[in-house]
């Protein structure tokens, strides 16, 4: 067993401290077993192990790797980051209201909406990055849930926070924060009054773009927490032993990649709010950024892989520069360790999202490789 006192790094690279104890070998082993045998008197040989939608190692193991990361009592690993968050709101009741930031990731957004109007539940957007506006819905509703995500994704907005509990007791909520862009290493919410952390697990926690997961983390256990823990037992909503091995073997390397990815952006970041082609950068590292000084004190080790930023002359412009791009990949997704870049427009036209926006992903290159195609690309 672990000390409690050792930092991200030592956690992360050793796994929490887990060895094969059956082989005495180095790297967690990887059980895919569905059921598990009982002996002759029908006693459990493994009293742990029943059943494989509640019972696997390696779902265990990435567990409590990510509750020593975040600080949390309890955590639950999903099959994705869209069913954690489907397993919080699934707690709200019928008829009940809900809280949520506007401007976030159009596939939580949309999921939402959907599920409110479906199950008669009151939906509050907000931009929760403006705390006088969060106030005064908060003010005015009583809620089950305040769902935030912070940096914002891909408006790159930051929400203080213990501003957002305070307004979430206003309400009767629970505070839901989205920290995927943050990572367990850059920003701790729990420690900051949110009751539940929540993460796309399947962008850089894993980082290798080749696992899908999600993953809820708890301040402490409460009746929330517990139907948030049945339903995605009986539901079925668990992630499988290989993704759970393959998440893993991944995180034993996320701090060494999230402070190159960290230092990689700044210097990308730096460079595009200097270019003649580029119109502006949402990035919360740069001090031009609305969101600098917050960020600054939420955010320790760096600030982040993503950012955005307009490109001068509209849309045509900003998809010609998408398509001069060599080593950014042009798809979906972010966090992994290749640069990725995005017209998010061309996903979500409906939203208000500018046309000239490129939303990029920034990996563990070389970060003169890195700028220098992108200059080559805004330059055409």
């Amino acid at each position: 067993m672990q000390r409690n006192d050792l930092k991200p790094a030592t956690i992360a690279a050793q796994a929490a401290g887990t060895i094969d104890a059956a082989s005495g070998g180095v790297v967690p082993p990887l059980q895919p077993s569905t059921t598990f045998v009982r002996d002759r008197d029908y006693q459990l040989v493994n009293e742990s192990n029943v059943y494989l939608r509640s019972h696997n190692e390696a779902v265990r193991l990435g567990e409590e790797i990510l509750s020593r990361l975040e600080g949390a009592e309890d955590t639950q690993l999903f099959p994705s980051g869209m069913a954690a968050i489907a397993a919080v709101f699934r707690t709200v009741p019928n008829g009940g209201s809900v809280i949520v930031q506007s401007g976030i990731y159009w596939g939580t957004t949309k999921w939402i909406r959907d599920f409110c109007t479906r199950r008669d539940i009151a939906l509050h957007e907000v931009d929760a990055s403006d705390i006088g506006a969060l106030q005064a819905v908060c003010a005015s509703s009583q809620a089950q849930l305040l769902f935030v995500e912070t940096p914002s994704n891909p408006w790159l907005k930051t929400v203080d926070i213990n501003a957002a509990k305070a307004c979430a007791q206003t309400a009767g909520a629970s505070l839901v924060v989205d920290s995927t862009a943050a990572t367990p290493l850059l920003t701790r919410p729990l420690e900051m009054g949110a009751d539940i952390v929540m993460h796309s697990a399947t962008k850089v926690i894993n980082g290798h773009s080749d696992v899908l997961g999600g993953v809820l983390s708890t301040r402490e256990r409460t009746p929330l927490w517990d139907a948030i823990c049945m339903d995605r037992n009986e539901a079925g909503a668990v992630m499988g032993p290989f993704e759970a091995w393959l998440l893993v073997r991944s995180m034993r390397t996320l701090p060494l990649r999230v402070e190159k990815m960290c230092e990689n952006a700044m210097a990308v970041a730096e460079f595009l709010a200097s270019h003649p082609a580029v119109e502006d950068v949402l990035y919360p590292g740069l001090p031009s950024h609305a969101g600098h000084a917050l960020a600054s004190q939420q955010m320790s080790g760096g600030y982040g892989f993503l950012m955005s930023f307009l490109v001068k002359g509209g849309r045509e412009a900003a998809l010609a520069v998408a398509g001069r791009l060599n080593l950014f990949h042009r798809a979906t997704s972010l966090g992994g360790v290749e640069s990725l870049v995005e017209h998010r427009y061309t996903i979500e036209p409906h939203t208000g999202i500018p046309e000239n926006l490129l939303r990029i992903s920034i990996g563990i290159e070389d970060a003169n490789d890195l700028i220098s195609d992108l200059n080559q690309a805004l330059l055409g």
